[in-house]
């Protein structure tokens, strides 16, 4: 698994035709140990999983206020500033905001502290900045700016090619409309393109409003509920990389864990062969009707099915929570953590039943909305009448400054449930999972970074006395690695390039 998670950016004083080129300025701040330039040849972002092309992709027109006449075309090394880590991250800049990817991660615990070491990142990207160009500079970890733009928390699961698309995309729509119960961030309001009314208080979901299409290839508009992208960043014989926009970015730990650990588990279940437990007569109206329902409703969340009946979302997730109970209970191989999510899992969709608002030390958008509730009390403020002010509260949920950000003070009063600690954070900042191939990514910086011709997730080129070592890490996907990364701890140093090439050859055998 692996998540892309895209800042929201605020710099005082800059016009939005300058954010992208101060967002460079501010990746350009990273002052780590990192790799460059990005391979870009393994990606094909038209190619789809369907077995054709798309024609070509749908550019956002709100874009338009990113534009700015520029002395010549930028490339793609000069407009994305990529930075490989140390750690197997890829931190760059996307359309004005700085985007992390996240190394890949086996274990769900690994995954939430390197998605917390990213914003650790950022946050001090952002600080070096302002020190350095004078004016502040916010970062917020959410997914829209409330004038009609929207940026992405993408996630990536590593799935068998053999599972076929029309199966799993049957098998996963109902579980992804419905995990904005727990998944969702929280929202004050909507996004006028979405045909809402003034009536619309509060949302579940960020991202929500900005969904088109079911399925398709594009990412920036027309965006689907299922991405089609075919870009495997693995023996693409044998896997899929899904890759999915229809997240929200979590600040709190505990629901990043249970998006991400449940999501993981529902394709193992679609993997082993079930099928959904219902068909959703129209998903993506689903989607924004549940985002918008009213807590205090007996019907609040039910969903139409494709025969006309009306269920509960808290029993479709149910349905896909037993079957995952069924196949995977005491069965970790690698510790507690399926466990802890199947049991959560659980345990979340009875307090949903039960009473929401037990949710608002774990849940991102109950955290909120107990926060708005109390301003509005305390303040005599009210939901239509003083709007932009709540939605200016909503942002500072997510700002990523430990001071402003009212997340971060939940946190700090124990309000909010912790999963990760700060040393294991730290750690994420520097150093790669250690049973991915991550861990040799991370090695290249650390010890070749100056033999580095390019990288990717998949390869690393190496010029070494002139002569050009590809490191092909397609392969190296599964448990074979484990013994790969010991050796690779144990030698260090020792190992150059063509030795480095020799042991992945004989490890992916």
């Amino acid at each position: 698994m692996g998540t892309e998670t895209e800042y929201g950016l605020f710099i005082e004083g800059v016009e939005l035709s300058e954010m992208p080129a101060e967002a460079r300025k501010l990746i350009a701040c990273y002052d780590g140990p990192f790799a460059a330039p990005w391979d870009y040849s393994s990606e094909s972002p038209m190619r789809d999983l369907r077995g054709f092309r798309a024609p070509r992709l749908s550019p956002n027109p709100r874009d338009i206020v990113y534009e700015k006449p520029a002395e010549r075309a930028l490339s793609l090394e000069e407009d994305h500033v990529d930075r490989v880590l140390s750690n197997g991250a890829r931190f760059y800049h996307d359309h004005g905001h700085p985007e992390f990817s996240t190394p890949e991660c086996r274990s769900l615990w690994d995954l939430i502290a390197h998605e917390r070491a990213g914003e650790r990142i950022v946050r001090g990207c952002a600080q070096s900045y302002a020190r350095q160009a004078g004016r502040s500079a916010t970062i917020y970890k959410n997914n829209t700016d409330f004038h009609g733009m929207s940026y992405g928390a993408h996630e990536n699961y590593l799935v068998r090619r053999d599972l076929p698309f029309e199966q799993l995309c049957a098998g996963l729509v109902p579980f992804l409309v419905t995990r904005l119960l727990y998944a969702g961030a929280g929202k004050v309001g909507w996004e006028e393109e979405a045909g809402a009314t003034d009536e619309i208080n509060f949302q579940l979901s960020q991202r929500s409003d900005f969904f088109t299409e079911l399925t398709g290839v594009d990412t920036l508009y027309h965006r689907p509920l299922i991405n089609t992208r075919d870009e495997p960043h693995a023996d693409s014989k044998r896997y899929r990389r899904l890759h999915l926009i229809a997240g929200d970015a979590n600040m709190s730990e505990y629901a990043l864990a249970l998006k991400l650990g449940t999501t993981a588990l529902t394709l193992g279940v679609l993997e082993a062969g079930y099928g959904p437990p219902v068909t959703l007569r129209d998903p993506l109206q689903t989607l924004r009707v549940l985002s918008r329902a009213l807590l205090n409703k007996p019907d609040r969340w039910l969903v139409e099915t494709e025969g006309g009946e009306a269920l509960s979302a808290i029993e479709i997730q149910r349905a896909y929570q037993m079957a995952a109970t069924e196949l995977f209970a005491g069965r970790d191989d690698e510790g507690d953590e399926v466990d802890w999510v199947l049991r959560e899992w659980g345990a979340v969709l009875e307090a949903l039943e039960r009473n929401p608002r037990e949710l608002a030390d774990r849940l991102d958008w109950a955290a909120k909305r107990r926060l708005l509730e109390s301003f509005i009390e305390a303040e005599g403020l009210d939901w239509q009448r003083d709007r932009e002010t709540l939605q200016s509260l909503d942002l500072a949920y997510h700002d990523l400054d430990l001071q402003r950000g009212l997340y971060w003070g939940l946190l700090q009063e124990g309000r909010m449930q912790q999963l990760i600690d700060d040393e294991t954070i730290a750690r994420a900042c520097e150093k790669p999972p250690s049973d991915t191939r991550a861990a040799l990514r991370g090695f290249c910086v650390r010890c070749l970074a100056h033999e580095i011709e390019s990288l990717s997730w998949g390869r690393v080129s190496l010029l070494n006395g002139g002569r050009r070592v590809i490191l092909d890490m397609n392969r190296l996907v599964d448990g074979s690695l484990a013994a790969f990364n010991e050796r690779l701890a144990v030698m260090g140093d020792r190992l150059g390039p063509q030795e480095l090439a020799a042991l992945i050859k004989q490890s992916s055998k």
